[in-house]
């Protein structure tokens, strides 16, 4: 039975109440100009089942009382049913695709349903990834996999139950419906169970959104949608747009909001190095504005640390979206923002000075980030060259990153017969003696390291748990996210349900998970698809 409007979320979905829409309804691929956005319909799926469901953030939403009619909510899930106020659209946006311009690119499967005004007085838009074709869809269908669906969900619920700026998941929904894909894009396409992914976030605006309005001159809309983010986005900043008086006074505006979205892209980052992630495709189509990971697509998680692995097929050649890399990635993008609102601000001096501290502002946050997983008080008393040297030691032999930083916390620097080298031993790929320059690069950096933990108070319990509070335990990795869409697609969603489990907790030890979530990387998953490298199908 469907919601009344006093049942339904308080939709209130201020991007297309206050920003212009597509004059021409028909769902066709075509350029869009001087719009944000075009009205379309997600498609009819042919028997919508929930998969998965984030309860808590249902009810966030307003949802409660559809939780006990999950086939009532799988067809709102799916879009095959419009709630009351949804207003369904998709975006135009453009984007830098590996350092190229593309020109528009727009939500080609992606459909946002609406924006709700949460009872917490929140706003946060629904949007269905694999719900059909759009304007922007090229020549493609907008249609998804279960494969990609379930890596998505996976993905963003782990990282923000690892403290990452992200979208979340509110639902996994298979479709009944097949869809062809090629996998690796090596003539090899097979038809594979459709599902269709619910991501929530405040915003879905990205670099690009900007990108295009200003690579066509259309001055205009992009005034438009840059006072539009600032009043939205940043409540500190929405009074002082309304007043503002003169260009001057706005374009001081537009500066706090563009350094604002520098600092949270480059904290994003942080995070990603903290954790060992790599989003793999870092176009500026994939960048929000509000600093938080978007898009999963071809993501990887670090299994041995590697600062040039890239899990991403399309990006073998060149590895520009590399693990170590992506810091620079992310000031490239942010010059390319910079360079888009420019004809607004008129102020490039300023814009510049922004951009010029970037490199510096990033590494005082890294390094006060690596202090915490080495276990130190103050960033102060861990040196620069203490983290640089531990970089070059992981590089020595293969090295699980997630396990080598939570063994260390069971290192103890007041014991003179602990040793680093015996205590990481678990983390190796390589079950062999160590070369002895390996052992002696070993030996020095943990007397620096003993040395430098002991210029602080901090007893031993409280060391280990502070770095067990940012070193997790469990990541979603490769080969385990593709044994949960193994099952998944052989019709067992139980082994994805446990391992989802596992991830709402990363930072606490469990017994039952350590037999597989707690484990390095298997051999048999070294090369195989899904595990090692995947492609922007994926």
């Amino acid at each position: 039975m469907p919601l009344t409007h006093n049942e339904a979320p308080a939709f209130v979905n201020r991007f297309t109440r206050e920003l212009p829409a597509d004059k021409i309804e028909d769902n066709y691929c075509r350029q869009v100009q001087g719009a944000a956005y075009s009205r379309v319909k997600p498609a009819r799926t042919s028997n919508p089942e929930l998969l998965s469901l984030n309860e808590e953030l249902a009810c966030e939403l307003g949802l409660q009382s559809l939780l006990d009619d999950k086939a009532a909510l799988a067809k709102v899930l799916s879009g095959n049913t419009l709630l009351p106020g949804m207003d369904p659209f998709a975006m135009v946006y453009g984007g830098h695709q590996f350092g190229n311009w593309a020109g528009q690119l727009g939500d080609g499967r992606a459909i946002n349903l609406g924006e709700i005004s949460t009872a917490k007085n929140k706003h946060l838009t629904l949007q269905l990834k694999g719900a059909g074709g759009t304007p922007y869809s090229r020549h493609a269908d907008g249609r998804a996999v279960l494969r990609s669906s379930l890596r998505e969900y996976l993905c963003s619920e782990a990282m923000f139950h690892l403290g990452v700026p992200t979208t979340r998941a509110l639902s996994l929904v298979s479709t009944g419906d097949k869809v062809v894909r090629d996998m690796f894009y090596d003539g090899n396409p097979r038809a594979e169970p459709g599902a269709i992914v619910c991501r929530v976030a405040p915003s879905f605006v990205r670099f690009g959104n900007f990108e295009l309005p200003a690579s066509r001159g259309d001055n205009d809309l992009l005034r438009r949608l840059l006072d539009f983010v600032v009043v939205t986005d940043r409540e500190d900043l929405s009074e002082r747009v309304r007043l503002a008086g003169s260009d001057s006074s706005r374009t001081d505006v537009y500066l706090d909001w563009f350094q604002q979205v520098c600092r949270l892209t480059q904290s994003m980052i942080v995070h990603w190095m903290r954790v060992g992630f790599v989003h793999g495709v870092m176009n500026t189509d994939n960048m929000s504005v509000l600093g938080l990971t978007i898009d999963y697509g071809p993501y990887g998680w670090i299994d041995d640390y590697n600062p040039d692995w890239t899990p991403n097929t399309t990006d073998a050649a060149n590895r520009r979206y590399r693990f170590g890399n992506q810091p620079a990635i992310a000031r490239w993008n942010l010059y390319q923002l910079a360079n888009a609102i420019y004809p607004i601000v008129q102020d490039a001096e300023s814009l510049q000075s922004i951009l010029d501290k970037l490199p510096s502002e990033y590494d005082v946050e890294f390094s006060a980030m690596m202090s915490q997983k080495l276990g130190f008080q103050h960033p102060v008393n861990c040196p620069a060259a203490l983290i640089e040297a531990l970089k070059k030691l992981l590089c020595l032999q293969p090295t699980d990153m997630t396990l080598f930083f939570r063994l260390l916390s069971e290192f103890k620097p007041e014991d003179a017969h602990s040793n680093v080298h015996k205590i990481v031993n678990a983390a190796f790929y390589e079950n062999k003696q160590a070369q002895p320059s390996i052992a002696q690069a070993y030996q020095d950096w943990e007397a620096l390291y003993r040395r430098c933990l002991l210029s602080e108070p901090a007893l031993h319990a409280q060391r280990k748990s502070m770095m067990n509070s940012v070193n997790p335990a469990y990541v979603p990795r490769n080969y385990l996210a593709q044994q949960a869409i193994d099952a998944a697609e052989a019709g067992d969603i139980h082994v994805f349900t446990k391992l989802l489990n596992v991830l709402e907790q990363p930072y606490h030890q469990q017994l039952s998970a350590d037999a597989y979530a707690g484990s390095k990387r298997p051999e048999w998953a070294v090369n195989k698809a899904g595990c090692s490298m995947l492609s922007c199908s994926s």
